[in-house]
């Protein structure tokens, strides 16, 4: 079995080529790709060349960790059926290519339990569930607070202002772009320079931007928080003394845990957690290479998806 693929060949270099599929496990499922999303964190750094070494990196890889499809095979011992659709959070099913993350394809082989279950309604808001799970684990999670203070209305920082008031918090967004300060819901967006508050019990950063550090900690109430919730592949410094006054406190939000994704799909289907308005832009998965450098470089586009339903 063969797959259409996205490549990254090298730094701002792809191609949609086919790649071979390893053969059905008992636990597996085939997952035939109707959606995936692009990723303007790390696969933004994938694409520049810019990216911190991790395990699996290099080129040719396979990026992509948002796939939506349907399951049209399924292994004897497998926990999905056929027909049900699925969110694919990245795959390992590639031999010819590096797998970092490996969802950008036509057709993924991996583990049922890999392959979650979602409304069938979804579509490609399905591709969504990865920065959900990401803004969950940030704020959501068992021993996390909700920011008072969110810092950049993209996808991610919309997502964890949405999680916020569903949990019962009023949080305020920084925005610096105007285009992007609508779509609030039931939340505040606002330019930074016109607000004067220097007391948020806890600020989330999503903006990947390392020189606000200390412009952040400047707002903090005593003994508050900083959440830094992007991706940052410079290094990090912060002067000492205004964050030893408030006894300030910093903490990383790593990587969404797989109970995270289990509970935002729960809270999608119950209709607390809505992702309507996120994704902007739609492409055929054939205009691969414009729809990556639109998603990069396009400041009104959201959320990029790739549409494979006529690549098969």
């Amino acid at each position: 079995m063969h797959a259409q693929a996205i490549v990254f060949q090298n730094p701002h270099a792809l191609d949609v080529r086919a790649l071979a599929l390893p053969e059905l496990g008992a636990a597996d499922v085939e997952v035939q790709v109707e959606y995936t999303g692009i990723s303007t964190g790390t696969e933004r750094l994938l694409w520049n060349g810019t990216m911190p070494a991790f395990p699996g990196m290099g080129y040719p890889l396979v990026p992509g960790y948002e796939t939506v499809g349907r399951v049209v095979r399924a292994g004897d011992a497998a926990s999905r059926k056929v027909g049900t659709r699925v969110f694919v959070p990245g795959s390992q099913c590639f031999t010819d290519a590096r797998n970092l993350f490996g969802g950008s394809a036509s057709r993924l082989v991996v583990p049922g339990a890999r392959a979650m279950e979602i409304k069938d309604s979804l579509a490609e808001q399905g591709v969504l569930f990865a920065l959900a799970a990401t803004a969950y684990h940030a704020h959501s999670a068992a021993g996390t607070q909700q920011p008072d203070l969110i810092i950049g209305h993209g996808v991610l920082g919309r997502m964890i202002a949405r999680l916020a008031v569903v949990a019962g918090a009023k949080p305020v967004v920084w925005e610096t772009n105007p285009a992007r300060r609508a779509g609030a819901q039931g939340y505040e967006v606002i330019d930074p320079s016109t607000d004067t508050r220097r007391n948020y019990q806890c600020i989330c950063d999503v903006s990947g931007a390392g020189h606000l550090l200390n412009a952040l900690i400047g707002r903090l109430a005593p003994r508050g928080e900083v959440v830094l919730a992007g991706f940052y592949d410079e290094p990090l410094s912060f002067v000492f003394p205004p964050a030893f006054m408030r006894e300030a406190r910093i903490r990383v939000a790593a990587q969404w845990a797989p109970q995270d994704l289990v509970d935002v799909i729960a809270l999608a289907a119950e209709g607390r957690l809505s992702l309507d308005g996120l994704v902007t832009h739609q492409h055929d998965a054939t205009q691969a290479e414009f729809a990556y450098r639109t998603a990069f470089g396009d400041a009104d586009c959201l959320k990029m998806v790739l549409d494979w339903r006529q690549t098969q």
